[in-house]
């Protein structure tokens, strides 16, 4: 999204829109969500919570960060993305169909036997896919992997991973925030997806962060606390930090809302992994202002 001015009436312009393009991106995307989960099999649909609060980032990322080839995947010198938190899947999915590494249709067929979208990412399986992930806590440290790889190579890539508040309650997520701080990886972004409930209930009861912004300074992290849902502060964030060369890693704390864009959703633990009915459906694409069609049109 290069060119893209902050000074004069033009460059404030050309701003505001893409920054409209991103949000209008995020609003497909969460429809999407929500139409792949509804079509997932009912015993193990998917999780729409902390896909829907996701959202905003991941737009920002695919569609006004991260330089990216769809029809090249393997483009040696792509920014990689890592979802730590890879239960979330539905949030990427969406937006690579999107962004053109696959058809739409197939969101369809999520969880699906034989299907390239199961429901942890799997990047033998999946166009577009960086890393495989599932067991909470182990993405920060292949994205640190792969920002140590981009140095030895001399590759100007940034690493990008997203990260689940829950998540950090894994020792291993802390021993990749020291190894990146060592290595002083100024070419990793973490962001953590702060939403404040996990599967067992609020964070803030099952494992308390206390001063998390803190935290990852005293590690000897750039650290930045942002509304996870403001768009323009989401971008901001993220190209300031892949700009920035301190030879310190990143961290963006985004405060966000499970559920978000969809009121009955909305910070509603149940709605970490849930089925949607038909009924469900409709009333939440009516509330994104959804007339457009389905995964098959």
């Amino acid at each position: 999204m290069k060119g893209y001015g902050v000074m004069g009436t033009a460059g404030s312009s050309s701003k505001n829109m893409m920054i409209r393009d991103l949000e209008e991106k995020a609003r497909v995307i969460r429809v999407r969500i929500l139409q792949m989960i509804h079509s997932a099999p009912t015993d193990h649909p998917g999780h729409p919570g902390g896909s829907l609060s996701a959202a905003d980032i991941v737009a920002a990322l695919y569609f006004g960060i991260m330089n990216v080839e769809p029809k090249n995947p393997e483009w040696p010198e792509r920014d990689r993305f890592v979802l730590s938190k890879g239960h979330g899947v539905p949030v990427v999915y969406a937006a690579l169909a999107e962004k053109g590494y696959f058809p739409r249709s197939l969101l369809s067929t999520l969880r699906q036997p034989g299907s390239i979208l199961q429901g942890h990412p799997d990047m033998k399986k999946t166009p577009g896919l960086d890393m495989t992930t599932g067991s909470l806590g182990q993405g920060l440290s292949a994205a640190a992997g792969m920002a140590i790889a981009g140095k030895i190579d001399k590759k100007s890539y940034s690493v990008f991973a997203l990260l689940s508040d829950g998540e950090l309650d894994e020792g291993q997520i802390w021993e990749a925030v020291m190894t990146a701080a060592k290595y002083r990886l100024d070419n990793l972004i973490a962001i953590v997806d702060w939403n404040g409930i996990q599967n067992d209930g609020p964070v803030d009861q099952i494992m308390p962060l206390g001063d998390l912004a803190g935290k990852w300074r005293s590690f000897g992290w750039e650290t930045k606390e942002i509304n996870g849902h403001r768009m323009r502060e989401i971008h901001d964030a993220l190209k300031t930090f892949q700009e920035q060369k301190r030879s310190k890693p990143k961290v963006i704390l985004a405060h966000t809302v499970k559920g978000k864009g969809v009121s009955f959703m909305e910070n509603q633990l149940p709605w970490h992994a849930k089925p949607i009915t038909d009924e469900e459906l409709s009333r939440a694409l009516d509330e994104l202002h959804w007339s457009g069609g389905g995964l098959n049109d």
